[in-house]
Order: structure tokens, then sequence, then C-alpha cells
């Protein structure tokens, strides 16, 4: 499920990114994130209950980039011009991944069997690192720190680093680049 998933965000975090290069138009783009968000939201439900492990972990990732893409969509179709609230809600985010980026990097605790309770990934480390800038720049483009520009171009390089590449490379080679 979470590799459909990140595929399915590239839906979104391509145009967007697009989008803040000059191309494509907010109406459009604000109706993708509503769709891609409603999309991941249900993933990460579905991801806390036993069909798939039960496992939290996920859920809480896909579940708060699921919150922001709603909040996105809200932002565009509406036309909000202050987006600090957005910033704001993307700033949590950056912290939560950060915590998310250590676990992956260390494993958290261990059970009593041994084994740690997140398992370890440098990958996954880095693309939690990758999200944590990303959701920093979003940040600082709503409080008008940084052009829009430098969101864009992230988040077209980000849908293939932390989106395309992982996922493709568990279908179709069974592990992660590193």
């Amino acid at each position: 499920m979470t590799l459909v998933l990140l595929v399915t965000i590239s839906l979104l975090w391509f145009p967007i990114g697009l989008f803040y290069l000059g191309q494509g138009d907010a109406r459009t783009c604000g109706a993708i994130a509503g769709f891609v968000g409603v999309i991941v939201a249900v993933g990460g439900i579905l991801h806390a209950t036993p069909m798939f492990g039960s496992d939290a972990f996920t859920a809480i990732l896909l579940i708060i980039f699921a919150v922001l893409y709603l909040t996105i969509s809200y932002c565009m179709l509406r036309g909000v011009e202050d987006l600090r609230s957005l910033g704001n809600q993307s700033l949590m985010i950056a912290i939560v991944l950060a915590i998310a980026a250590y676990f992956f990097l260390t494993g958290g605790g261990v059970k009593p069997d041994g084994t740690p309770f997140v398992g370890k990934s440098l990958y996954l480390a880095f693309m939690m690192i990758c999200f944590v800038v990303l959701t920093l720049v979003v940040w600082a483009v709503t409080y008008g720190k940084m052009s829009p520009k430098v969101l864009g171009w992230l988040l077209l390089i980000l849908t293939f680093v932390g989106l395309i590449i992982p996922a493709y490379a568990l279908l179709g080679f069974g592990k992660l680049p590193f």
C-alpha cells in the first residue's frame, strides 16, 4: 500500500512543483491536492489497521502528509493569500519527520525478542531528512523568506528521489537504493 501511495503522491508533487515554476493553475493543483489527500488519508488509516500489521509508524507519516495535502487543497481552491498557518503546519510536520528520520537511523528501542521497533534504513532516513528540508522550505515560502521557485525545483527533484525511485526500487528489485 505504501508504494502505491508514494507513486500517487508524485501525481501531486510534480504538478505543484511546476505550478511554482509558473506552469499550471491553482484550481487544478488544488483539486489534485484534494484527490491525493483523500487517497493518502484512507491509505494512512488502513495502515493503522490489523490488515496492514497495525503499522502506526507508517500511518502517522501518511496521515500528516494527507492533512497537509488537504490543507493545500483548501488554500488553493479558496484563494487563501496569507499562507502562514499552512507554513506553521509544515513546520510541525518537519519536527515529526525529523523524529522519524532519527528512528530510521537508529531503529529506536528494542523489543523483548531483540529486534528494533523500527527497521533501520539509511534510504528512509535520507528520505525523511529530504522531507524535513521540503517542509521547512514550505514554511519559509509561506513567510516570504524564500522564493517559491526553490520550492518548485525541490518538489520536482524529490518527486523522483523521494517517491518514484524508492517505490519502483522496492517494486522491481525488492530493496531500496541504499
